[in-house]
């Protein structure tokens, strides 16, 4: 009996090692990337080695315990594979934020991520391995007997881990405070930590059933000459860097060049993920007090410019609203059955139809149009743009960006931009159409931008306290039209201000008049003639939303 107790518990041991062995690749090259170039950090290199080694063991076997065991361990074994290529490959955090993308991944989305190689290592250190724990692991008899030795190896675990730690408590304690990211890699360790999160604070939000109005006191602050007709462009995965507009070196704003528009050059975004970034910048709350959560249980900009009179629509050919246009309505450009511009996907240009026949409907009213882009979403940018776009060459064909060359990838980026500066052209040409019947305006800014390679990573999602400017400097760009009550000449001298997804509550009801104390702008401001209002916007900029 106690043969097949203490089996057990062996087998436990050696899946623990082998994961540890072939799943933490990235946690190892980054920890030695740190303390390697020294070889007077040799000893504590080992006992790092060591002490996360024992860690991981004494893990496995406090959650592997009797009959489930075995489809544990087969369950770990293939999500540490999966985790461990993506952290391969792309330098990504498996956090709460990169699980809220993975749950919130659409099938289009997850099948661009698929490739040969993440196949071949799923099999051979996943699925593989997984089938033989599944068939041949030891089946537990007796329990206390396993018990029993499971305790024994713990405190093994235990007393090692101590051994090799407490020589180099100073190096460990500047580890532990200094390079909290190098151990986000550690594999399943803290991809099981983020899940357990990301349940537990779903569940709490699940519990919240209230909204929590905010701005009560909006309201609009002069009479009406023309209705406001303002379409805000959400964009995905884009990089101020990469737009000519913003000095980039590459042509790659040709139709937005012709037109009168001002790029703000100095944007942060809220987020590193599409999931965070969209509900903090229609949200009130501030990047730094934003949680999801609660912002999904508080009203947001478009709630506010709805209650004062506003018909909102918003329309997506991405994954959808994040929450924030469930009480708006809303439209799904990613099937044919709505757009109309689809090849081997469908297209943002797609959106733009049968805007006309909304715009009829409601033409007593003010109107803001939402159109969230695909835009420039990764891996697969060369998908993100048909044919005849494929102006920079050579470009990468592939999802596995580290095997294609940077000038490939940076080719296949940049001509999804060039997409994005045609899109944006012919959003502008069609709200010319109605500049003689309406107060018309573009806004335009990207969710949050992307890591092409820089410093080792890719894509996106990178935990912001750590995140390079790649993922968070973002474009936005704003055009006019000759009724609108500002003109792009009187922005201009703030195009290079310091400006954020902060800004964005306040901006969208100043847009449509809309005044509340929340953006700290009076009736009287409102009324006071344009060079007053760009005064009362260049002293709002500063300023953290409250």
């Amino acid at each position: 009996m106690t043969k097949f107790s203490t089996a057990q518990n062996r087998t436990i041991v050696l899946v623990s090692l082998f994961i540890m062995l072939t799943g933490n690749y990235s946690f190892f090259r980054h920890f030695l990337e740190i303390y390697l170039p020294s070889l007077n950090n040799i000893l504590f290199i080992l006992s790092v080695s060591v002490f996360f080694t024992m860690a991981n063991v004494a893990f496995f076997l406090l959650i592997c315990n009797g009959k489930s065991a075995k489809w544990l361990m087969a369950l770990y074994l293939i999500t540490a594979s999966l985790a461990a290529y993506y952290m391969d490959q792309y330098s990504v955090i498996i956090d709460t934020v990169m699980i809220d993308n993975i749950a919130q991944t659409d099938t289009q989305e997850f099948l661009g991520l698929l490739n040969a190689n993440l196949f071949i290592r799923l099999f051979i250190f996943g699925v593989l391995p997984a089938w033989i724990i599944l068939k041949y692991a030891p089946v537990v008899h007796d329990v206390r007997s396993e018990l029993k030795s499971k305790l024994i190896i713990l405190l093994l675990c235990i007393m090692t881990m101590f051994v090799v730690s407490v020589p180099f408590s100073a190096g460990y304690a500047s580890f532990i405070r200094e390079h909290k990211i190098t151990r986000a890699y550690l594999n399943p360790t803290y991809f099981s930590y983020s899940l357990f999160k990301y349940i537990k604070e779903h569940i709490t939000a699940t519990q919240v059933t209230s909204l929590t109005p905010v701005a009560m006191d909006a309201f609009e602050t002069e009479p009406k000459h023309k209705n406001e007709l303002i379409i805000l462009v959400v964009g995905e995965t884009a990089r101020a860097g990469r737009f000519s507009l913003n000095g980039y070196a590459k042509e790659t704003n040709p139709a937005l060049k012709k037109q009168n528009v001002v790029s703000f050059s100095n944007v942060s975004s809220c987020g590193t993920s599409t999931g965070e970034s969209v509900p903090c910048m229609f949200s009130i709350l501030n990047r730094k007090d934003f949680s999801r959560d609660k912002a999904l249980h508080m009203e947001n900009a478009l709630d506010v410019l709805q209650r004062n009179g506003v018909e909102i629509l918003w329309r997506d050919n991405n994954s959808d609203s994040k929450g924030v246009a469930i009480r708006m309505r809303y439209e799904n450009f990613k099937s044919p059955t709505m757009n109309t511009a689809c090849d081997s996907e469908c297209r943002d240009i797609g959106m733009l139809g049968g805007l006309d026949a909304y715009i009829k409907s409601k033409s007593d009213k003010d109107i803001l149009i939402v159109l969230h882009q695909m835009g420039n979403h990764g891996p697969e940018y060369y998908r993100r743009y048909p044919k005849a776009f494929e102006r920079f060459k050579p470009t990468c064909k592939s999802n596995e960006l580290r095997n294609c060359s940077q000038q490939e990838i940076d080719n296949a980026y940049d001509n999804a931009i060039l997409y994005t500066d045609y899109f944006l052209s012919k959003v502008i040409d069609f709200l010319k159409q109605y500049d003689g019947e309406y107060e018309t305006a573009m806004v335009y800014t990207s969710d949050h931008g992307e890591s092409l390679g820089e410093h080792g990573m890719y894509l996106h999602a990178a935990p912001y306290m750590i995140a390079p400017k790649e993922q968070t400097h973002i474009p936005a760009i704003v055009w006019m039209g000759k009724y609108f009550d500002f003109n792009i000449d009187q922005i201009k001298p703030i195009k290079d201000y310091p400006l954020s997804h902060d800004h964005l509550f306040c901006t969208l009801l100043m847009g449509f008049e809309v005044a509340t104390k929340t953006c700290e702008l009076t009736n009287k401001v409102l009324q006071d003639n344009a060079t007053s209002k760009l005064a009362a916007v260049a002293s709002l900029l500063p300023k953290r939303l409250r």
